[in-house]
């Protein structure tokens, strides 16, 4: 069974539908035959900010043509979500940055078989360190957290290497409709979108599994080399 998630390192629902995600698989029985795919998308592909200079606070407002106090007040509530979750967000302290080529960098972890925790090191440094991760050398600090070869983390980070395969992520994201993440996509069957509660989660992952073992034992009349029954 394959679950693809469309997730941004400055999404912070992302984050926390990830732990609700994370936390109905350990609900499951099937939880080591499901196969999680992360996928590239990107909530600002224009932003050209690399910086580190700009707060989120003040990007938000500007963005959203909003004062800074309800800004505030939207964080605070994302922070309660977090707190539900695990997550101790310092979103006041997030640093805005163009998220391209963190998302190199999980392409690369993923031929290790790493996305998944190259995703966890990249919401960590975004949203509670205060990090920028749009900066190579951060981006390369956490590749050796995941014991990944840094030189080679380096040279994806300065050329094109992965440059496609984030670009099709986000090609094939709007090319079945998606206009919010995170976005679930199961067995390229079944859609949830947002940070769904983790009951929710289980029930859908559940009848997607049975209704594919459905499929994968159903017999009918057939004919072999034998003949026909």
């Amino acid at each position: 069974m394959k679950v693809q998630i469309w997730s941004d390192i400055m999404c912070p629902f992302c984050y926390i539908g990830k732990k609700n995600f994370e936390a109905a698989l350990e609900k499951l029985t099937f939880k080591d035959e499901v196969e999680v795919e992360w996928k590239s998308y990107q909530l600002d592909p224009e932003l050209s900010e690399t910086s580190g200079s700009k707060t989120i606070n003040e990007y938000l407002a500007k963005r959203k043509r909003m004062p800074i106090a309800q800004i505030e007040q939207m964080q605070m509530r994302i922070k309660d979500m977090g707190k539900q979750v695990g997550i101790g967000f310092n979103i006041e302290n997030a640093i805005v940055a163009n998220t391209f080529s963190a998302h190199k960098l999980i392409h690369f972890a993923a031929k290790s078989n790493k996305a998944n925790e190259a995703e966890e090191l990249l919401f960590h440094a975004y949203f509670i360190d205060g990090k920028n991760v749009a900066d190579h050398d951060v981006l390369v600090n956490i590749a050796e957290e995941l014991g990944l070869d840094s030189d080679q983390a380096q040279y994806v980070l300065n050329s094109d290497s992965f440059d496609y395969e984030v670009k099709q992520d986000i090609l094939e994201a709007r090319n079945i409709g998606v206009t919010g993440i995170p976005f679930f996509l199961l067995n390229d069957k079944y859609t949830l979108s947002g940070a769904q509660p983790v009951d929710l989660f289980v029930e859908a992952l559940t009848q997607t599994y049975n209704e594919t073992n459905a499929n994968n034992s159903a017999e009918g009349e057939s004919c072999t080399i034998d003949g026909c029954e």
